[in-house]
């Protein structure tokens, strides 16, 4: 049975701070291993979000953004480009009449 992302975890931190991520979670927000992610805190919890790779970034202009707002706009892209791309399988596969 998979468990689901969203019910708590218990990981343990390591002498040197170190933290496992869950493999589902990974997985889920597209973390890399080796990778990156940013850090902070906000609203007193500690935020972690995956570092978007430069592909990812192309076209989003720099500049000042609030915490996630990048994240947030590559998200959209990628479901964006992952709805055509299923409309795109929908029109080539047959259809029951043929």
């Amino acid at each position: 049975m998979a468990s689901s992302t969203n019910e708590p975890r218990v990981v343990r931190v390591s002498q040197k701070g170190q933290v496992t991520i869950p493999k589902g979670l990974r997985e889920k927000f597209g973390i890399e291993t080796p990778g990156e992610v940013f850090v902070y805190e906000e609203r007193g919890r500690i935020i972690i979000e995956p570092v978007p790779s430069p592909g990812e970034l192309y076209g989003i202009h720099a500049g000042e953004h609030e915490r996630g707002e990048v994240l947030e706009r590559v998200r959209e892209l990628k479901d964006e480009e992952k709805r055509q791309e299923e409309e795109r399988v929908e029109r080539l596969r047959p259809s029951e009449d043929e």
